[in-house]
């Protein structure tokens, strides 16, 4: 069990393909248990916490009481959805800064589609798909520039659902590539890529968005916390957001296949020998934290909420997560195209 840095709670399922005695299954349901009344709560956000905790439970283990919460989520999610503004907003409980509720937005919140997408075949349901469809689409609209950079929040208006403002309220200024509000973007696209194929709409998103992180990130591929603070290079770097991308890079090699996708694979590779040989204790003989800790995490330079959000070199456990999964699949624990 893992505590994620809005809350909640993320269940290690995944800590049990390698570890199974380390991390005991009745472990995870027990924090799963912990988890469930955030299942119904108005927040577009518990759609990453559910898939993680739920989804990959059901998925990776068949797992029935990870597959029912996780289905709990999505159908709230569903209901979430608001016509007029033709997308799933933050929501009133949404762990945010001062802009949340039913008329707010940002790329952070295609988390909701992993978990949509997964329920939608579970179930069967129309209605699901259509929805994880119009609020990737409307999202991705919203928030994606001309250049293929991200802004990553948005003010809607709730009768007419016409864009009002957009604003980077994590990032360096309102107009500025906050770097994991890119990598949420590449990650479900390519993620949306490599469920719906069938779909060429969200592979051409991927490969726009992660050609325009490959462009931009700096030489040794560990992205700063934000592409345009004046203060590069002596700023901090985002380890998280550097293995989001390597994760999204996965995942769209998964989608265009071994010739296609070879260019993405290999920058995942390289992602993820600089973020292990580098970042992940022990960093030094001495260091005395525990080993597989991803360092150099910056979950804002900003204190937005609370004081410790503005937290610079650290772990962030989705980091942590999402390089554990490169990794997974990168060894042949897990394949390509599974989660």
């Amino acid at each position: 069990m893992v505590i994620g840095p809005a809350g909640h709670l993320s269940v290690s399922f995944g800590s049990r393909i390698s570890h199974p005695k380390q991390f005991p299954i009745k472990d995870a349901r027990a924090a799963l248990t912990r988890m469930l009344p955030r299942a119904e709560r108005l927040t577009a956000f518990k759609g990453f916490g559910f898939y993680h905790a739920g989804a990959l439970g059901s998925i990776l283990f068949k797992d029935e009481s990870a597959r029912a919460a996780a289905l709990t989520a999505a159908r709230s999610l569903r209901d979430m959805f608001d016509p007029h503004l033709g997308l799933i907003p933050l929501g009133g409980d949404a762990e945010e800064a001062s802009a949340v509720g039913a008329s707010e937005s940002s790329i952070d919140s295609l988390q909701a589609t992993g978990l949509l997408y997964w329920a939608a075949d579970e179930l069967s349901d129309a209605r699901m798909e259509e929805i994880a469809n119009a609020h990737m689409r409307r999202v991705l609209d919203i928030h994606v520039r001309r250049d293929n950079s991200v802004i990553q929040s948005s003010t809607l208006d709730p009768h007419t659902g016409k864009v009002l403002r957009t604003h980077t309220h994590k990032g360096y200024s309102d107009i500025s590539t906050w770097g994991r509000a890119q990598g949420w973007a590449m990650l479900y696209t390519a993620h949306a890529a490599m469920l719906r194929p069938d779909e060429p709409l969200w592979r051409d998103y991927a490969v726009r968005l992660l050609d325009w992180w490959i462009d931009h990130v700096p030489a040794d591929l560990i992205a700063f916390w934000d592409f345009d603070d004046p203060a590069i290079p002596n700023t901090s770097r985002d380890t998280a957001a550097t293995a989001i991308a390597a994760a999204a890079a996965l995942r769209l090699a998964s989608a265009l296949g071994p010739e296609g996708g070879a260019k993405y694979r290999l920058f995942a590779e390289r992602t993820v020998t600089q973020l292990s040989s580098k970042y992940l204790t022990p960093t030094a003989p001495d260091d005395p934290r525990p080993p597989g800790m991803l360092t150099g995490g910056c979950f804002t330079r900003k204190a937005i909420v609370r004081d410790i959000d503005a937290a610079q070199n650290v772990e962030l456990i989705f980091g942590s997560y999402f390089l554990f999964e490169c990794l997974a699949i990168l060894t042949d624990l897990v394949p390509p195209g599974w989660i």
